[in-house]
């Protein structure tokens, strides 16, 4: 399997987020999406942010064959804008 095949692009990724909106679960999602755009935001800019903390979950689950982590994610979510994705979270 190709690396492009392993990991979700990022319209995937987009796509998981736009679902959770609509879903309204995790309520913290369109929560943040509120909070980012209310200080400035475009809608897209934010819900790329959003995408982003999702991928460091689903990197989290393929490496380490484990379960997603929603308070993780919800931490994450809640450090936008300032998360910097090259921790190493």
């Amino acid at each position: 399997m190709s690396e492009q095949n392993e990991f979700m692009q990022e319209a995937e990724l987009i796509e998981v987020v736009e679902n959770q909106l609509e879903d309204g679960n995790p309520i913290k999602v369109k929560e943040t999406l509120m909070r980012l755009m209310m200080t400035g935001n475009s809608r897209d800019d934010a819900i790329a942010m959003i995408a982003c903390c999702m991928s460091i979950e689903i990197f989290d689950v393929m490496k380490n064959e484990g379960e997603f982590n929603l308070k993780r994610y919800s931490s994450n979510l809640e450090r936008l804008p300032d998360l910097s994705f090259m921790e190493g979270e």
